[in-house]
């Protein structure tokens, strides 16, 4: 069984949106904006793409990231790898061709599925509604996330609300730095 990774900017009060600067969210670019970039803070980011075999997104993300990623050096690893994205209403049609192999899935039981092939970890960028449909439904496995010293208040959030069973983590790796970021790995406890 593969691992599902979900990676995140996030704020310490939880919200995800628009962390490098997407339109129409009142704090967009907010993991830039009067934070010290330190490179040590980011290292994760590029171990990432080292150690995933896939990327798994949502619609938003997708037609966020699919304009620029191709082209940039920084995400060279991810160019090659397989894609997933997972819609209800893109096709073919809609996809970019300079980025590889990308497939569209439809449902969490397309998901489970990829779960259980053969491969590597596939590492979950952005998409806030998928995180919280994949958390909800157990299929994430391990949480990256990078915590900014920010509350940023209203957004869209990386965990759901839904009134569910309390799920256990256990910290496996944690560094604070001079920036005032912390990065924080978590796996799921099953």
């Amino acid at each position: 069984m593969r691992t599902l990774i979900s990676t995140a900017f996030i704020s310490l009060d939880g919200v995800v949106e628009a962390p490098g600067g997407e339109p129409g969210y009142r704090n967009s670019g907010w993991t830039f904006k009067d934070i010290e970039f330190l490179p040590e803070a980011f290292d994760i980011k590029g171990r990432e793409q080292k150690e995933a075999t896939a990327v798994l997104m949502g619609r938003t993300s997708y037609e966020a990231f699919s304009p620029l990623w191709p082209d940039m050096v920084e995400f060279a690893d991810y160019k090659v790898m397989p894609k997933y994205v997972v819609s209800t209403t893109l096709t073919e049609d809609d996809l970019v061709p300079n980025w590889g192999e990308t497939t569209i899935l439809r449902s969490l039981d397309e998901i489970a599925a990829l779960k259980n092939t053969e491969g590597g970890p596939i590492i979950v960028h952005g998409s806030a509604a998928l995180n919280q449909s994949l958390s909800d439904a157990g299929l994430i496995d391990r949480y990256h996330l990078l915590v900014f010293p920010l509350l940023l208040g209203a957004g869209k959030r990386l965990f759901s609300t839904t009134d569910k069973d309390a799920q256990k983590l256990k910290l496996v790796e944690h560094e604070a730095f001079a920036n005032g970021l912390q990065k924080n790995v978590f796996d799921v406890v099953r």
